[in-house]
């Protein structure tokens, strides 16, 4: 495990994790995954994060690329 001082972007994940805590802190467990990234996304547009939702990726087999994408959350 990494020393905290070890981080990259040490600041930011303070910040991102801090968001999903303060999300947690509100609504709690139990919702569908949707209704989390919903909310987390307005958690970081209230503290100027900036962030993609649902990325699409292209994929690839035997470096032939398919016609179905993934959507990374």
């Amino acid at each position: 495990m990494k020393n905290s001082d070890e981080y990259l972007y040490k600041s930011e994940c303070y910040e991102i994790i801090g968001c999903c805590m303060e999300v947690h802190s509100e609504l709690g467990c139990g919702f569908l995954e949707k209704v989390y990234q919903e909310v987390l996304e307005l958690e970081f547009r209230n503290n100027t994060i900036p962030f993609e939702r649902e990325s699409e990726i292209d994929i690839f087999y035997k470096a032939q690329k398919i016609n179905q994408k993934y959507f990374a959350d």
